[in-house]
């Protein structure tokens, strides 16, 4: 039997993950025009259209739908185990993907991975900063860190850092136009500064908890982020209450930048976590890095 030329299977894939040519292309390396080409010519060879195609978006149809579930995963293994092979170098190589916030990237993750990248150079890792909820098995990534409490049960989780808590603070110059909260039902009467998730859609709910008692509060947000930075930056300007992981305003509370509210109503609970599919086959590199987050 003749041997089939995979490329146009790759780029099939590729396509139908990214909903997209052109990222596709930069993907892989090639032209828009080159990879139209190659899923015309797989669809004619098949007989049969794989992908549905409008001005902003590519999608697979229900057969291109069965096809990449039959042939995507199997790229992935195929890539993972050429990884695998650099377990007999000298020196450790492969490239890896991960998705992870602001907070964990900077106080966690390059912290503990620059000087694994600095003692073995042919590692290479892309960080992908996003609040999203992201699917990493859907969305190619390797692992992801998030807090304990958001991972999927069927993911191994591995503690990468402490317990956390949350905290409520804005700067005294609001609380001198403000009182202060005494209990979290008070945070409706406040201007109070919000994130958005990227997954839902929705506005955070903020949770807190005392004596085994749960309070969720639907707080009133003139200024709502993505990304929690800005949320700091807007609570120290004056503009209202936020509610972060206490790591994520630094210094601020301890140099009275920020005054902390409602501390007996934010008790500790999981921290960072690396999380990662158990089905999915490992490369050195990736143990590598598992063993330098670890703690």
């Amino acid at each position: 039997m003749a041997r089939r030329n995979l490329n146009d299977l790759l780029a099939f894939v590729t396509v139908a993950r990214e909903g997209n040519f052109t990222r596709a292309g930069a993907l892989l390396g090639v032209s828009q025009s080159a990879l139209s080409q190659a899923i015309k010519a797989l669809e004619e060879r098949l007989q049969i259209r794989l992908l549905t195609r409008t001005t902003r978006s590519v999608s697979p149809t229900p057969a291109g739908e069965r096809l990449l579930l039959a042939i995507g995963n199997r790229f992935d293994e195929i890539e993972a185990e050429l990884d695998a092979l650099t377990e007999l170098r000298d020196k450790p190589a492969g490239s890896l993907r991960l998705t992870c916030g602001d907070h964990s990237l900077q106080t966690i993750l390059l912290p503990k991975l620059l000087p694994l990248m600095h003692r073995y150079p042919d590692i290479r890792i892309e960080f992908d900063v996003s609040y999203a909820l992201r699917d990493i098995v859907a969305d190619r990534f390797d692992a992801g860190v998030r807090l304990g409490e958001s991972i999927d049960k069927d993911m191994i989780a591995l503690p990468i850092s402490p317990k956390v808590r949350m905290a409520a603070a804005a700067s005294p110059a609001y609380f001198e136009k403000h009182p202060i909260p005494k209990v979290p039902a008070d945070l409706t009467q406040h201007n109070c500064i919000n994130i958005r998730f990227a997954t839902s859609g929705g506005m955070y709910v903020w949770e807190f908890e005392r004596n085994g008692r749960q309070v969720n509060v639907r707080v009133e947000s003139q200024a709502v982020f993505n990304t929690s930075p800005p949320m700091v930056q807007a609570a120290l300007d004056g503009l209202g209450i936020t509610f972060l992981p206490e790591e994520e305003f630094g210094d601020h509370i301890e140099q009275g930048r920020l005054v902390r509210v409602l501390q007996n109503w934010c008790p500790p609970f999981p921290g960072y976590h690396l999380y990662y599919p158990s089905r999915r086959q490992h490369s050195a590199a990736f143990a590598l890095v598992v063993d330098a987050l670890r703690i």
